[in-house]
């Protein structure tokens, strides 16, 4: 597997991630993100997050600002010390012959500083020293600078961003711009290649989801024959295989309501919306009552992933009814697994008027809720009994009944009709109303 590397800064220092990039063409594709600003390195990593496996940015302002965005991929900075700062000690105390205690110098750490000067054998009273971790705006950075200069404390600046150095030449200004050299960045890179590495490791990884419906069993006396729990059986399976088919896996009916899925961590996390395990459960929500969750495990065997599974399984359990949980090969517990937009059923109402009307209608809050559910899915603001039967699995007739009764107590309207497609009487158009 060759990673994509995505390499966020300005023009030149992208120019040379991209040049020593080339070293690692059998590991890496280095794809280059050049801003004119670091402000706009949120944009970039927002946009292009999903399509990158790691991420390097030029220094240390870039890679501060991107953490704050809780980019999912593994993230680099060149170190800017060592090498990189010796370079500008030897240009501003031997090429230039100014004095160190003459010289202010921004986002270095003391110790990185002190160490360097140390091992250079340069010596210094006092340094005029801005150190901070994350970022700083560039405003904030100029001033440090400016009014040590305008004071008459320091003769010239040295700075790690490229803003700053322009800002202060600009202010005419004395300036130095500390820049990764070419061993900083090939360590960068290095490290990326790792990350790459443990990437495609993590993604070959196996990856188990177990789901499980409470019991479909003891529904058998409960106005259902062991012919429609069978029927059920068959509805869940139907849910679950659109839904592993588009994971590339494959799945198991254990028995009982319980199913074993088995596809690859790749496959799982790379998966887009529509294959989100909350999308699982709220298909399965449409067609039974009975509590559902889902275990997700990952692990470097099948034993490992199903073993991480169970301990999902049970948390998702505890945590209550449509909850999905997952556990890594580390046995990090992430959880309950949610998909913005999702549909949610609501199985209780704490409205007293929409609870009696729907006890004179002889609905159910559970079904009333799944209504409105099926409706919003449907995108349309409407809905017809086809349409309910197909998706609650109940006869057209039943949810005739049930719009019906609706209706009679103000809880949905019928707003029009459609023609059939072959013979038959034409087909009745409901809105549920959704009552506050």
């Amino acid at each position: 597997m060759i990673a994509r590397v995505g390499a966020v800064g300005p023009k030149d220092s992208i120019e040379l991630i991209t040049e020593i990039g080339k070293e690692f063409k059998d590991q890496l594709t280095i794809v280059p993100f050049v801003y004119n600003n670091v402000s706009e390195t949120p944009d970039i990593v927002l946009r292009e997050d999903s399509h990158i496996d790691v991420w390097v940015f030029s220094g240390q302002a870039p890679y501060a600002i991107a953490q704050e965005q809780n980019i999912k991929q593994k993230a680099l900075f060149p170190q800017l010390n060592g090498s990189s700062l010796t370079k500008v000690l030897l240009e501003i105390v031997y090429r230039d012959r100014l004095q160190l205690g003459r010289i202010s110098f921004d986002t270095i750490l003391p110790h990185h500083f002190y160490e360097t000067c140390t091992e250079l054998d340069l010596t210094y009273d006092s340094i005029q020293l801005l150190s901070y971790a994350g970022y700083k705006p560039i405003e904030e950075l100029v001033a440090f600078h400016s009014e040590r200069f305008a004071q008459g404390k320091v003769d010239a600046c040295a700075t790690c961003l490229r803003g700053v150095y322009e800002e202060l030449k600009a202010q005419g200004i004395p300036a130095y711009r500390i820049t990764p050299n070419r061993m900083t960045i090939r360590s960068m890179l290095n490290l990326a290649s790792t990350a790459g590495e443990t990437l495609h490791f993590k993604k070959s990884q196996i990856a188990v989801m177990l789901i499980d419906v409470e019991e479909p069993g003891k529904l058998i006396g409960q106005n259902k024959s062991s012919y429609d729990v069978f029927r059920l059986d068959l509805q869940f399976q139907d849910a679950i295989l659109d839904h592993v088919e588009a994971l590339s896996g494959s799945f198991v009916a254990i028995g009982n309501g319980k199913y074993l899925v088995f596809t690859t961590r790749g496959a799982f996390e790379s998966a887009d919306a529509s294959t989100h395990p909350s999308v699982l459960l709220e298909k399965i929500a449409l067609i039974t009552d009975l509590q559902t969750n889902i275990g997700i495990g990952f692990g470097v065997t099948a034993l490992a992933a199903e073993r991480n599974a169970q301990i999902a399984l049970q948390h998702a359990k505890k945590t209550g009814n449509l909850c999905a949980i997952q556990v890594n090969d580390m046995g990090d517990i992430e959880g309950p697994l949610r998909q913005t937009g999702s549909i949610n059923f609501n199985y209780r109402t704490e409205d007293i008027k929409t609870s009696e009307l729907l006890k004179k209608a002889g609905v159910t809050i559970t079904t009333y809720n799944k209504l409105l559910s099926v409706q919003k899915n449907l995108g349309q603001n409407s809905i017809s009994a086809p349409d309910i039967a197909e998706w609650l699995g109940m006869t057209k007739r039943n949810a005739r009944r049930i719009l019906g009764d609706l209706e009679e107590h103000s809880l949905a309207e019928l707003i029009g009709e459609e023609a059939p497609t072959n013979r038959g009487r034409p087909r009745k158009i409901y809105r549920i109303k959704e009552l506050l």
